[in-house]
Order: structure tokens, then C-alpha cells, then sequence
């Protein structure tokens, strides 16, 4: 048995339901599971710097690909080097 103990029913318009099952295809994984990591990136639960960083990488890797110039190999050096930063101001 998992550790999900409450049902939660919500009502979404058919754009924002098409996106996320859109993610939840495009990831492999359930609606129910996008809409869980929406509500933890958005409502975090302690450690408030790693999910900074969460958040900063989801917008990095949510540029299309070809914008800016950016594909993998840009937005992960784009990422390591932005720990680097942090890593040296503390």
C-alpha cells in the first residue's frame, strides 16, 4: 500500500487538462503524478534551496529546443555552472 492516504477530486477546463496529460505522456508517467510534482514545486515542503534549484532547472529545461541556441549539452552546462556559482558564494 502506498503512502497516499487522502482523495482529492478537482475540475480542470480542457486546456489545462490537455497539458498536463500532454506532460504525463511526454514523461511516462500519470496525470496524477505530474499534478503531485506541480503541487510540490509550487507548495515545497522544507529544503527550500534544493527546490530553487528544481525550479530553475524545470524552467532551463523547459525552453523549446533550438531557442537561444539551447539543446542538452547547453542547458547542462548552462546548470553546472550555475551550481558552480552557488557552490562558491557559500
Amino acid at each position: 500500500m502506498s503512502g497516499m492516504d487522502r482523495r482529492l477530486q478537482i475540475l480542470l477546463d480542457a486546456a489545462r487538462y490537455d497539458r498536463v496529460a500532454a506532460e504525463a505522456e511526454r514523461s511516462g508517467r500519470s496525470v496524477a503524478s505530474v499534478i503531485r510534482q506541480a503541487i510540490d514545486v509550487c507548495y515545497p515542503a522544507g529544503d527550500e534551496e534544493r527546490l530553487h534549484v528544481a525550479r530553475e532547472l524545470l524552467d532551463l529545461s523547459a525552453r523549446p529546443r533550438g531557442r537561444d541556441g539551447e539543446g542538452p549539452a547547453e542547458l547542462k552546462a548552462a546548470l553546472e555552472a550555475e551550481l558552480t556559482r552557488k557552490v562558491d558564494a557559500s
